[in-house]
């Protein structure tokens, strides 16, 4: 960072990847913590979540067919909800870079050179991290003009049948991440800024967040079955 001396205040590149690894880590062993010493705020935090799982089952309108899933489905679902709630907490960190970029443009005359550069990264990351949990709670885009016309057991399999395109799209995404992770690390590519920061990480939070997003679709293609198999027999029955 030697060469960066004369911008003033320049976040060092180990702090920024380091305060990523840890913070939301800090922040959701605070938030625990919090929720465990107060009976008040438990109770909001349920009703919140009640009212959470209250609307994504009338989105999904299978209000009364739950299915927990095995050993497997539980951590990958356990897996995906945690990796959501941890980059979440990087909105924060945006807030404050971008706070700080404020100040010191508009009050100190001091423009910052890392500010954008590191929010957008953040922010990108943040988005190929955050697919397993959308997957998880039904986020994703569908076109819902056939869906919603089928009873609950033709959707389910309607979403059985489609699984086979994104397995194509999933696996395609972590071949082509892993590639790209793969030159950026050899290369230790860097970003064309004056900042410079060591652009592989972003590659390989890429491969991550594919790897985690084709967990969450085999979680859910197995739990698919479960209950599509599971409404055939009452059907019969």
């Amino acid at each position: 960072m030697s060469q960066l001396e004369g911008f003033g205040f320049v976040l060092p590149h180990w702090f920024y990847w380091g305060w990523l690894a840890v913070m939301p880590l800090i922040m959701m062993a605070w938030d625990r913590w919090t929720l465990s010493r107060g009976g008040q705020a438990i109770d909001k935090n349920a009703l919140a979540n009640q009212k959470l799982h209250e609307i994504e089952a009338e989105m999904s309108k299978t209000i009364e067919l739950q299915y927990e899933g095995n050993w497997f489905t539980r951590i990958v679902d356990w897996i995906s909800e945690k990796s959501g709630v941890f980059v979440s907490f990087w909105t924060v960190n945006a807030v404050c870079f971008y706070f700080f970029e404020v100040v010191m443009r508009y009050i100190f005359n001091m423009p910052t050179i890392w500010v954008h550069e590191a929010s957008f990264l953040l922010l990108g990351m943040q988005y190929l991290l955050a697919g397993a949990f959308t997957l998880l709670h039904g986020g994703h885009v569908r076109v819902d003009v056939i869906y919603n016309f089928l009873p609950v057991r033709g959707r389910i399999g309607m979403d059985i049948f489609t699984s086979m395109f994104f397995f194509m799209f999933a696996l395609a995404l972590v071949i082509t991440s892993w590639t790209f992770f793969e030159n950026s690390y050899s290369m230790d590519e860097r970003t064309v800024e004056t900042w410079g920061i060591q652009y592989w990480p972003v590659k390989a939070m890429m491969l991550l967040g594919s790897v985690l997003i084709l967990l969450a679709g085999v979680s859910k293609l197995v739990k698919d079955i479960a209950l599509f198999v599971q409404l055939g027999r009452e059907q019969r029955a």
